[in-house]
């Protein structure tokens, strides 16, 4: 008999990447379009990937 495996969260794997170091990264939100109302450093720091956090990334890296 085969043991139960974990299935993957689907909503999760599609926004969260997993970098080979193990740290998960995610694509920052309001940054596509209608960006002229914000400051040039908001609309270039969105651009780069975000970082999620240790306690957030330990919960989350057993559903990935």
């Amino acid at each position: 008999m085969a043991k139960c495996k974990q299935k993957t969260h689907k909503a999760s794997s599609k926004v969260l990447t997993k970098k080979k170091n193990g740290t998960l990264t995610y694509k920052k939100s309001n940054g596509n379009h209608k960006t002229n109302k914000d400051s040039a450093k908001q609309v270039r720091q969105r651009r780069n990937k975000g970082i999620l956090g240790k306690g957030e990334a330990s919960r989350l890296k057993s559903v990935i």
